[in-house]
């Protein structure tokens, strides 16, 4: 069984009245990190590509790197400009592949048209994949084996616990599929957390019946207002992975106002899953970086 990594944080300190602040969450697993990092004598090292010059991409790399370079991680951003060739891209990946210092590659999506992603994302070593975007690492999962875990089903999944509700036997529904957040989320729903998982996508005829019935509900599809909030069941645990720019707000697919008075526990946007995603970033190479020392201590 994959394990949920738990940070022991009191419900007291990241949750208000029935929501769910991962930002404050957050900010306490990585003042746990920079705990564990000095206690394991370790210095995880996390290298960030940014292709080109769209300003939300550079503000999300900008805030990476902040969060590592805080906790004491070795931090490296690498820019190249928007006309930059596969070749280009591919060397600089190869050339983190073989730096001992770095722990986690991440390439910042998304890239400009003429770079197959794909085929970028596949070229990151799997033992430095600070995502969770390589197929070896997806297949692992899948396989209930150890390996780096997408942030942000493993943020979420860490939310959960951290909650300390049980999920055992529960019936998960969770809207979208994903390679990036619905499939991973799914199953680590039915793996870590021994739900009865229902997933559903833009083609599901029977949505806002699967969600009447959804103890707990991820809402990852990207469609604003896809969810009959009237559907949504008492007593039950919404995560809204959804973000989207109305009228200069960020929002999310659902409307959290309309039905925190009927649900357990919510997540707002923003401030709720988001942050969890980068503190999520940052656990994944600290672990990268603990395998590899343990890797090394087991072959001298």
């Amino acid at each position: 069984m994959i394990e949920i990594p738990r940070f022991n944080i009191s419900s007291e300190e990241w949750i208000e009245d029935k929501l769910l602040y991962g930002k404050k969450l957050a900010v306490l697993i990585r003042e746990k990190l920079k705990i564990w990092t000095n206690e394991k004598n370790i210095k995880p090292g996390l290298a960030a590509l940014l292709v080109g010059e769209d300003e939300a991409s550079k503000i999300y790399v900008s805030s990476k790197e902040k969060a590592a370079s805080e906790i004491g991680f070795h931090s490296i951003v690498k820019k190249l400009p928007a006309s930059a060739s596969q070749e280009e891209v591919a060397a600089v990946i190869h050339e983190w592949n073989l730096d001992s210092s770095i722990d986690g590659i991440l390439v910042q999506l998304p890239l400009p048209k003429q770079i197959n992603s794909q085929n970028i994302l596949q070229a990151i070593s799997p033992e430095k994949d600070a995502d969770g975007f390589h197929f070896v690492n997806m297949g692992r999962l899948m396989a209930k084996e150890k390996g780096t875990i997408a942030c942000t089903p493993l943020g979420i999944m860490v939310m959960i616990k951290e909650l300390g509700i049980e999920t055992e036997g529960k019936h998960a529904v969770v809207l979208g599929r994903s390679n990036i957040v619905g499939k991973p989320m799914a199953q680590l729903l039915l793996d870590s957390g021994q739900c009865t998982v229902t997933i559903c996508h833009s083609k599901s005829k029977n949505l806002q019946e699967m969600v009447s019935k959804a103890d707990i509900l991820i809402s990852a599809m990207g469609v604003r207002d896809i969810v009959d909030h009237s559907k949504i069941k008492e007593g039950s645990v919404v995560v809204d992975v959804g973000m989207h720019r109305i009228e200069g707000k960020v929002k999310g697919d659902l409307d959290y106002k309309e039905i925190i008075n009927k649900v357990s526990f919510i997540t707002p946007v923003p401030g709720g899953v988001g942050p969890m995603t980068i503190a999520m970033l940052l656990y994944n190479t600290y672990q990268n970086a603990l395998w590899k020392k343990e890797k090394e201590s087991y072959l001298a």
